[in-house]
This record gives structure tokens, C-alpha cells and sequence, in this order.
């Protein structure tokens, strides 16, 4: 008996009349008295298939004739040339048989962002999601491969917290048994990647973080995937080298390794070619001077979110880092010795209208100064006793980034919104399916 075959190889490598097996899912279908047209999906691609009445037994024609799009199939027949079929060959069906039987499928041509979101168990049979997964495949193997290749160590870090990292109003607050003491969902592992990389030295990890931000723009989740990494004796400057480094890399892979799908996503891969190193840098201040020059009132402070950034990026072609921003920005983040007023740190702004993909800097790794800085922020310095302690026994200069994989990925396909680049969304209002 034939061997399954990929429909990808089978159409890179064509051959008239050649024996094909195929399974997969019928996405298309169209019937005639004598004639099928069905359309065969699986995760290599898509072939036209044509089933004739006298190439078939009567049985299997007729069962053809009632079978449903998204109904699990075996197709067996001869390759024919075609330029009409997608990929300019077609399967001339000697054998059909019909695996799991579906029911009418809800999905149509046309329906809501919401309908789909409610049938996303459905919605990730497309073709458009499955080409998205692919990317989002890509860049989580590209993400390790680039670590390993600077001989980084991948750790893993705790989800159930005790501290906050990023600001207390965003913590996922949950019980955990009959503690007194109140535990949460990690917003980053950066607290905890400190401690390991006394050992280690060169570490990153690939996790979720949860931040409970009542955010409804096109960037946000509540839960989110990370690749972040913490490294001793490493600057600022020395981090973002290491940020731009991977970014590129990953533009550079999904290019090599996902052409097919960028092309089906209809991305303008120019766009994505023509980013070079190093990405420009600009400060704090300057990027409010810049944002006031277009209109904004913007004072020493502001918050620079959704709508600054796009207003930044949307007609750059290449990312940008924004640096020394105030000091207001983290209690772990090193204050300038040359400017009190700032720290030491860094956001990389995705281009086209996409905005931050990247946060990080140096760390204060001086025991007195983190101290005072943890009272700055109102937080009780006892409640970060054992993260003090890092600095107690042998601290030394580090620094580290966090880059959203989400937000990346939705950048480098060119889609518009976060929730479209991940398998089971979850925002303020979904937690379903």
C-alpha cells in the first residue's frame, strides 16, 4: 500500500500520474451529478481532489456526495496536471474513505471577531491561524537556538509568586490552601532569575507571565508568553546589544523558515529586510520633545503607552530603543550616577504602529541603594528580605530583558491585533474557551 504523503512534498516534487495517498481535512467541497471537487487540508498544505462516478465504487462516490467540509479523510489516486488546482496539480481519486464524519460546520466564509473567538477550538483549523502557529513555532525554537548559541542556560522560574515585580495593581491576587500570606500569578521571573544567575551566570527562560491590566487595546493580554534573560556583568548598553541581536535573529529565521506562510499572510517581507543593526537610540527626553512636536502636552513623567508609542513607530520601517527613562520606572532599575533623575534601562519599539516588544536594564546591585529604593516605592523591604540577600553575599553589576513573544510574533506576521497570534486568548473579558 502507498505511504501517507505530505501535500506539500507531493507538490514540490510533482510527477504525472504518480500514486499519492493523502490524509487530511476536506476545507473545500463542491458536487455535481457525476463530478466532485474536494479540497484536502492537513498541516502541509492544501491539493485538489476529484472524484469521478465511474473511478470510484458506487459506494464510496455516494458517500463522497454526502460528506461535509472539516470531515477527516483518506484520498488515494494518480497526480494530474492542472494550472487551475492550487499548486497546479490535482489527485484523480481512485480510493475514498471517510475517517470521523462531520456534523454542518458552524464556521462560514463571513462572521464576527467574537464568533470566532467563541468558536476559537474551531477557528484554529484555518488556514490563516495555522500559518500564524507555524511563525509563533519558529520563533520560540529560534528564541532557544540563539540563547544556546551564547551559551546561555535555559531555567524555569515559579508562577506562584509572593511579590510583585511590576506594580501591585496589576497582580492576579490567588488562594493558595490556608496561607495567611497573599500569593499571585508571576508578572516576570526576573526576581527569581537573579538568584539563579549567581550560579549560572548567562540564563534566559520561555514562560507566561499574568498582568491584570484593564487594557482593551490591540497589544494586551492578561496572560502572555516571555522569553526573558539575566545576565552577570552586563551593562544596559551591553543588554541591548544582546536584545537587538535576537530580534534580528528572529526576523531574519521566520524569513528563511516561513516564507510560505508570510506569503499566504499577504506580509510585506521588504519591510522586514530592510532592518539593520544598530537600531537607533533615543532617550526619554528626547522622545517627549519628539511626541510634543506632534501635538502632544506631554510632561517630565508621562507615561508613554498604546497611543504614544504608535504615534512613534507607525511610519518606521526599523525598531528603536527608547532609554533613561525616570527613575519612577522600577524600584530594581540602577539610577544614572551621571543623572539622578533617571535610570538605567531600556524599551525596544517595534516598528509600523506596533510599539514595545522589549523591557529591560541594569539592576541595582547594591544593597544600601536597593533598600532605599524599595522604600521610594512604598514597598516594605521585608517582604523582599530573601531577593536582599542576593545583595548580602557576593552581588555584582547584571542586567536583563523581557521581550513579549505575542507582540513579537504579531509584528513580524503584520497582524493587527495580539489576540489573533495566540491559540486561546485571554483578556479582561475572555477566559473562554
Amino acid at each position: 500500500m502507498t505511504e501517507f504523503q505530505a501535500i506539500n512534498n507531493i507538490l514540490s516534487n510533482p510527477s504525472e500520474g504518480k500514486k499519492v495517498r493523502v490524509r487530511g481535512w476536506i476545507h473545500r467541497i463542491r458536487k455535481t451529478g457525476k463530478l466532485i471537487f474536494a479540497v484536502i487540508r492537513n498541516e502541509s498544505g492544501i491539493i485538489q481532489a476529484i472524484l469521478f462516478r465511474d473511478n470510484l465504487p458506487t459506494e464510496e462516490f455516494e458517500l463522497a456526495k454526502s460528506t461535509l467540509i472539516e470531515s477527516s479523510v483518506v484520498v488515494e489516486g494518480r497526480l494530474a496536471k492542472d494550472e487551475r488546482a492550487p499548486g497546479g496539480y490535482e489527485i484523480r481519486v481512485e480510493h475514498f474513505e471517510v475517517v470521523g464524519a462531520a456534523e454542518k460546520f458552524p464556521i462560514t466564509k463571513d462572521q464576527s471577531d467574537e464568533f470566532l473567538l467563541d468558536n476559537r477550538h474551531l477557528w484554529l483549523r484555518s488556514r490563516r491561524m495555522s500559518a500564524i502557529l507555524k511563525v509563533r513555532s519558529t520563533i520560540f525554537n529560534e528564541i532557544r537556538n540563539y540563547f544556546q548559541g551564547l551559551n546561555y542556560y535555559e531555567v524555569q522560574s515559579p508562577v506562584f509568586q509572593s511579590g510583585a515585580c511590576e506594580g501591585g495593581s496589576t497582580l492576579f491576587e490567588v488562594p493558595y490552601f490556608d496561607s495567611r500570606d497573599k500569593v499571585y500569578l508571576t508578572q516576570s521571573w526576573q526576581l527569581y532569575a537573579e538568584a539563579m544567575m549567581f550560579g549560572l551566570e548567562r540564563i534566559y527562560t520561555i514562560g507566561p507571565a499574568f498582568r491584570a491590566e484593564k487594557s482593551r487595546t490591540r497589544r494586551h493580554l492578561t496572560e502572555f508568553w516571555m522569553a526573558e534573560v539575566e545576565a552577570a556583568w552586563l551593562g544596559n548598553a551591553e543588554m541591548m546589544e544582546l536584545a537587538e541581536g535576537l530580534v534580528t535573529h528572529l526576523v531574519k529565521s521566520v524569513i528563511e523558515k516561513n516564507p510560505q506562510e508570510l506569503e499566504f499572510l499577504e506580509r510585506d517581507i521588504s519591510i522586514l529586510k530592510e532592518i539593520e543593526l544598530p537600531f537607533p537610540r533615543y532617550k526619554y527626553a528626547e522622545i517627549l520633545d519628539m511626541l510634543n512636536a506632534k501635538g502632544l502636552e506631554l510632561e517630565w513623567g508621562a507615561d508613554l503607552g498604546y497611543t504614544e508609542e504608535k504615534m512613534l513607530t507607525q511610519e518606521l520601517r526599523t525598531p528603536i530603543f527608547i532609554t533613561h527613562f525616570p527613575r519612577a520606572k522600577g524600584f530594581y532599575h540602577r539610577v544614572d550616577p551621571e543623572d539622578d533623575k533617571v535610570v538605567l534601562c531600556h524599551d525596544l519599539l517595534a516598528p509600523e504602529g506596533y510599539g514595545e516588544i522589549i523591557g529591560g536594564g541594569e539592576r541595582e546591585w547594591r544593597l544600601e541603594i536597593l533598600m532605599k529604593r524599595i522604600r521610594e516605592f512604598d514597598m516594605e523591604p521585608e517582604q523582599y528580605d530573601w531577593y536582599l540577600d542576593l545583595r548580602r553575599y557576593g552581588s555584582v553589576p547584571h542586567s536583563g530583558y523581557g521581550l513579549g513573544i505575542d507582540r513579537t510574533v504579531a509584528w513580524i506576521v503584520g497582524e493587527e491585533h495580539i489576540k489573533n497570534v495566540i491559540p486561546f486568548p485571554r483578556t479582561m473579558r475572555r477566559y473562554t474557551p
